[in-house]
């Protein structure tokens, strides 16, 4: 029997659009922020290197919960103490079909200084001396003194083209190529198709990704900073997974059959930042007079903050129970991670004694800035309302990040709201670049635009960093954090808890600690 024309094409596209037939349908994803450019070195923030990762692999990888996994390098060990021998993976193309070998690594190594812009990618390369290739896929890393938290440093080393970025390496030349696509050319699972600032990232499956087909044929990448518009989107149908839902959608979310959250413990940790500067740029008196000196260099202000900040307030109120309590600024699957430090302690008379004896009974003004389109909504106006406790106004001031952080590097806040996650699975990473006095020289401190300098600090994280034995290496890491948490340069407010809705029906979801949202992780319903 012959079937009708009309129904024999509704059942051949039913069949072409159904996951179980073998056609994956495409992919929408909603974030909350999105990337600063396509090239991976330009910028360590986290949605950057989230929306680059998909068409960059990197020489290592991060598993979901921060452990080091191969990627690009299959084998790697320690030739001497200055010296890292990789082995690379056969066979990976380009998506030029160009084949991956060592010159490409050694190409993504050198030209990081040369590319990156705000909060630099040389964090990443700080240990490197030097690049040696043995033979198409073998390359060894000279380091600047032993440097056993190198493979570590490498997850977020995303290997580019030598051949198609060779034109395109310079802060100059960075954004024309990559941009507009015609160095994007990475060996990882998708291919870029289109993306323009804050518009939508438009990939395409691979077909000849070494780790083996996708199930997305196209995946589309909103950038929606907006919550309630993000949820709304997902509500309404029209993407299929959004990341970072907000507490007070959670609720509706799980209650609509059509749709599931999933909830994951984050290893972003956000923090308040001291200013160091011996005059400071936004603290006043209650009058509105400038104060001649940095009322943050008392460390008895410092604490009178930490204990005006009632952390269960933070994670059940701003928070709206998506926070867990933080003792520190790095997550307890962190090696490094101090369990003696104790959790913090909420005491407002004990902190309106400590303000007293250091001279400021009646409080100060102070400006809180923070990036709005990257913090909770409620958090900012959450730790002012704290702080009038002990008499200190609070101007809370939420920016967009594009504003946020090109002012805090030029050093124009005297406190300031941030976030942190320990991407490599190791304390250095956080304390060299937050704790370590700046020191373009060595390559430490890229992220301390504040001023702080403490030499014990600075001691233990060289020390750390060269140490070589796992178990003294652990134990001075965790006596930095413990200098951290008394001296209090930040105070740690909560660890997040991530959610993400999604279709139930269409997609699952594999959550990481370090929040990515990439199309690797969802996987078409069977």
């Amino acid at each position: 029997m012959k079937l009708k024309p009309m129904l024999r094409a509704a059942l051949l596209a039913t069949a072409l659009s159904s996951p179980i037939a073998g056609f994956a349908a495409d992919l929408v994803i909603a974030t909350k922020s999105g990337p600063a450019s396509m090239d991976p070195h330009f910028t360590a923030t986290s949605a950057n290197a989230e929306a680059t990762k998909q068409i960059f692999d990197t020489l290592l990888k991060s598993g979901n919960d921060l452990q080091v996994e191969p990627l690009l390098a299959t084998e790697w060990k320690p030739i001497d103490d200055t010296t890292w021998e990789f082995k690379l993976r056969e066979g990976v193309k380009f998506h030029d079909g160009s084949d991956f070998t060592a010159e490409d690594v050694k190409f993504s190594i050198e030209r990081i200084p040369n590319v990156t812009g705000p909060n630099p990618t040389t964090i990443y390369v700080r240990r490197v001396a030097g690049v040696e290739i043995v033979d198409p896929l073998t390359i060894r890393i000279k380091t600047n003194g032993p440097a056993p938290t190198l493979p570590n440093d490498l997850i977020r080393l995303f290997i580019v083209s030598s051949k198609a970025a060779k034109d395109y390496s310079t802060k100059e030349t960075s954004a024309e190529g990559f941009n507009s696509g015609k160095a994007a050319i990475g060996t990882g699972p998708y291919k870029f198709v289109s993306w323009a600032p804050t518009q939508d990232l438009v990939l395409e499956k691979f077909d000849g990704y070494w780790g083996g087909p996708q199930p997305w044929d196209k995946v589309t990448r909103k950038e929606i900073p907006n919550d309630a518009a993000r949820v709304a989107q997902l509500l309404a149908g029209q993407v299929d997974l959004i990341s970072k839902v907000p507490a007070t959608d959670l609720a509706s979310i799980e209650q609509d059959s059509s749709l599931k959250v999933v909830k994951n413990p984050s290893a972003f940790i956000p923090y308040l930042e001291f200013d160091f500067r011996e005059t400071t740029p936004q603290v006043w008196d209650n009058a509105g007079k400038k104060l001649d000196k940095n009322p943050f260099l008392d460390p008895r202000v410092r604490e009178a903050f930490d204990l005006a900040l009632d952390r269960e307030a933070i994670t059940e109120v701003a928070l709206e129970g998506m926070g867990l309590i933080s003792t520190q600024l790095v997550t307890p699957n962190i090696f490094g991670y101090n369990k003696d430090i104790p959790a913090p302690v909420y005491d407002v008379e004990r902190a309106r004694q400590l303000m007293t004896e250091a001279g400021y009974p009646d409080g100060f003004k102070v400006t809180l800035a923070y990036a709005n389109d990257r913090m909770p909504t409620e958090l900012g106006p959450t730790i002012g309302q704290l702080l009038a406790a002990i008499n200190v106004t609070v101007d809370v001031q939420g920016v967009p990040a594009t504003v946020f952080n090109p002012a805090k590097t030029r050093g124009e806040y005297s406190l300031y709201m941030a976030s942190w996650a320990t991407l490599t699975g190791e304390a250095n990473y956080m304390l060299s670049s937050l704790m370590h006095t700046n020191d373009p020289e060595k390559s430490l401190g890229a992220f301390n635009v504040r001023g702080y300098s403490n030499p014990k600090m600075d001691e233990l994280i060289e020390a750390a960093a060269a140490e070589m034995d796992e178990a003294k290496r652990k134990a001075l890491l965790e006596e930095a954090n413990m200098l951290v948490a008394t001296d209090r340069p930040d105070l740690p407010l909560a660890i997040n808890v991530s959610a993400w809705g999604m279709k139930a029906d269409k997609v699952t979801y594999d959550p990481r600690a370090d929040e990515d949202t990439v199309a690797m992780d969802v996987h078409p319903v069977q």
